[in-house]
């Protein structure tokens, strides 16, 4: 089975770039292999009929490269619109979902948020990100990305810290996400 297709999916579901050392260690192959597919990759999508790019990054700490799925540079108006109109609306019933998760949670990773919605969160994330009301840091040493709330998000809801939240002591700290979280339940637990 060609491992372009499940890169190609990689990309287009990563909020942030990929690196040729991190898809060589998922797909246990070779670097070279990879920069093969990227690019036959690029070829592919960057095109002016394509509204699909992919970007070439050079990591200036690591020396390594990183490729990361964008619009095509001639649709930016039109995106930027878009993007716009999407930032200005209100959040929908899993956007809110998931940010509750990450106010009572945070930090907390992108696979504990699926965890415990059940559901994978890459768009929605992406978007609470481009909103401004989410933040994520990596943990190289668990090589994992954490999210966690904002300035701006604790502002919009007119309190200073996370704490202030209504009953931020009893849901940050419950049981029933703990033994989810480490897989001693089969409990669903709903955000109300």
């Amino acid at each position: 089975m060609s491992i372009k297709s499940p890169i190609e999916s990689l990309l287009f579901i990563s909020n942030k770039p990929l690196s040729v050392k991190q898809l060589a260690q998922i797909f246990n192959c070779k670097n070279e292999e990879i920069l093969m597919i990227m690019d036959e990759l690029t070829e592919k999508y960057n095109n002016e009929n394509s509204g699909i790019h992919i970007l070439r990054h050079k990591s200036w700490t690591s020396g390594g490269t990183k490729f990361q799925m964008s619009t095509n540079p001639v649709n930016a108006s039109v995106v930027g619109e878009f993007i716009k109109e999407e930032m200005s609306g209100e959040l929908t019933k899993p956007s809110l979902e998931t940010l509750t998760i990450i106010a009572y949670r945070g930090p907390i990773s992108k696979t504990e948020i699926e965890q415990i919605r059940g559901v994978n969160c890459s768009l929605i994330l992406k978007n609470l990100l481009l909103r401004g009301l989410v933040e994520v840091r990596e943990d190289k040493e668990k090589m994992a990305d954490y999210y966690n709330i904002t300035e701006k998000f604790l502002r919009h809801l007119g309190v200073s810290k996370v704490e202030e939240l209504p009953d931020y002591e009893r849901l940050s700290g419950s049981e029933v996400i703990d033994e989810m979280l480490l897989g001693e339940t089969n409990h669903e637990f709903v955000i109300h």
